[in-house]
């Protein structure tokens, strides 16, 4: 078979075996969600992934990233931390005969930290399924959307079909924190006429994203005891007065914005954040040392060192106002993401299969609605730096990175079989 459309019983035979699978596939979700593969911990999510590809007959690459392999490709971020065991995964499908276009498909097993679980109202790794929703972390974000990437495959197989065409289903990590699981993938050799990321979108295509950088804030003081406490200068206390001046660059920043000719059009699309604090040694001392977390985000096209040299100027002209710090300035510390925008081009004839797999699902004439994200994914990668047309599109998620995360099943559903019709018109098919 041909990338022509689809003969009403071939579709009727796919959308048949996505239902017929559904339950196997949500107890599969349910499995995967788990595993707590936090940054770092990631190892046994990857061996679960591993099996199941094997399982399936695919040919599985498992290797360990060696950041010397990728320090001097673009996108790469700083790692902070033991990345010693961190693992990509690849599983490939290779048909029996190539008549289609190539594809990848990739989804990131790396979740971000659950916060205290009593916070939750059930545990984050404990999957629950209420009311037509499956909570846990990375339920959402994006455990159900890979999931529902390898089953669609697997519903093509039971239709009796094959994609005619490779596809690489790759798992990837560090996606939540510099993208370095999908950068070695390309530094792997990993290539496609496309590559379809299935993060939680609700059914959106996302047509663009803004950059984010990371930097570590390091703010130093002079400790004396508590009851001097006017004769030392507290760090943390300092810290804020930092934060303060960067959240003035980030209104400067998104006033700047609403002339840009992809963002004007939104509303503050460019967002600071400390994230984590650390410091100080003693509750009667004054605090020596401050370190902050920070991420903001950055246009498309805006340039990253121009922007890394604008948050230094700003923490620099801060501290000259401060009686301590103007002698002992803060450091800017960069590491992790130091991720530029990206804005889909070129994929005309991508977005024309996927909106025809849509409408086999949804109904003639319906069409997925697009957004312009302010935050990132890995589809930067492939678009910038590969030439490889990227666009996320995924199932309906609420509270993903906050409590009770959760991901709706009946879109679950609905996304495996636009995946799979997707595959179909995009690759073609093989009987089997």
């Amino acid at each position: 078979m041909d990338q022509s459309p689809i003969e009403h019983p071939v579709r009727a035979a796919i959308v048949d075996a996505v239902e017929a699978g559904f339950d196997e596939q949500i107890r599969f979700l349910a499995d995967f969600v788990r595993i707590p593969s936090t940054r770092f911990e990631e190892g046994p999510a990857q061996d679960f992934m591993a099996a199941a590809l094997r399982k399936r007959g695919y040919s599985v690459d498992d290797w360990r990233i060696d950041l010397n392999d990728l320090e001097h490709l673009p996108g790469f971020g700083p790692i902070e931390g033991d990345f010693s065991r961190a693992r990509t995964v690849v599983g490939s499908h290779r048909p029996s005969e190539v008549r289609g276009r190539s594809l990848i498909l990739q989804g990131h097993l790396d979740v971000v930290p659950a916060g205290p679980a009593e916070m939750w109202t059930t545990p984050p790794f404990e999957p629950a399924i209420r009311d037509g929703w499956m909570y846990g972390r990375g339920a959402g974000d994006m455990k159900a959307g890979t999931v529902a990437a390898l089953f669609a495959l697997d519903a093509l197989r039971h239709a009796g079909f094959e994609p005619a065409a490779t596809v690489h289903f790759q798992s990837v990590i560090e996606e939540e924190s510099t993208g370095l699981g999908a950068l070695s993938t390309l530094q792997r050799g990993y290539r496609a006429d496309f590559a379809l990321l299935p993060e939680p979108s609700d059914f959106t295509i996302n047509r663009a994203q803004v950059g984010a950088m990371w930097f570590k804030l390091q703010v130093r003081g002079r400790p004396v005891h508590v009851a001097t406490a006017g004769t030392g200068s507290n760090a943390i206390l300092a810290a804020y007065d930092m934060i303060n001046a960067l959240k003035k660059l980030e209104v400067n920043w998104n006033e700047r914005a609403a002339n840009d000719p992809v963002y004007k059009d939104i509303d503050h699309p460019l967002n600071f954040n400390a994230g984590k604090i650390t410091g100080g040694d003693w509750a009667s001392s004054v605090p020596a040392w401050c370190d902050v977390d920070c991420r903001i985000g950055v246009l498309p096209g805006q340039d990253l060192a121009e922007a890394r040299a604008e948050v230094e100027a700003c923490v620099a002209e801060a501290a000259r106002e401060h009686p301590f710090l103007s002698n002992n300035p803060p450091e800017v510390v960069w590491n992790g993401f130091q991720a530029e925008g990206y804005v889909l081009e070129n994929a005309d004839e991508q977005e024309s299969a996927f909106a025809a797999a849509y409408a086999d699902v949804f109904g003639a004439g319906e069409r997925p609605a697009e957004r312009k994200m302010t935050a990132l994914t890995d589809t930067r990668f492939y678009g910038l730096y590969y030439g490889i047309p990227a666009f996320c599109f995924g199932p309906k998620a609420e509270n993903i990175h906050g409590f009770d995360e959760r991901v709706e099943l009946d879109s679950i559903k609905r996304c495996t079989e636009i995946f799979a019709l997707f595959i179909a018109r995009w690759c073609g098919l093989n009987r089997i």
